[in-house]
């Protein structure tokens, strides 16, 4: 699969916006980490795929990768019941000294 392809948006939110502004220092038990990133994926791409995608797209280092499925919701429309499509989430943590400048 092409990596224009694994990343399908990425996802600006209240929520998005506020994760990918707070880094952590290092601490004795857990090494320091960058901003998350919430990008909303191709249903079929692994975390490796993503992992690589990332980096490469916006030349980061991408410490974690963090994915959920989000199941379609019931919806009536006139007389008749549909499902809003499935799609993918993934939150991508980076390394200490890197930012995507998207949010």
């Amino acid at each position: 699969m092409d990596i224009y392809h694994v990343i399908r948006r990425p996802l600006v939110t209240e929520k998005g916006t506020h994760q990918s502004r707070v880094s952590h220092a290092a601490t004795r038990s857990r090494a320091g980490r960058g901003g998350a990133y919430s990008f909303e994926v191709h249903p079929q791409a692994n975390k490796i795929e993503i992992r690589d995608a990332i980096e490469k797209i916006y030349g980061v280092k991408v410490r974690d990768v963090r994915t959920s499925m989000h199941k379609g919701k019931r919806r009536r429309y006139r007389f008749k019941y549909g499902l809003t499509r499935q799609w993918k989430k993934a939150v991508v943590v980076l390394e200490p000294d890197f930012h995507i400048d998207l949010f």
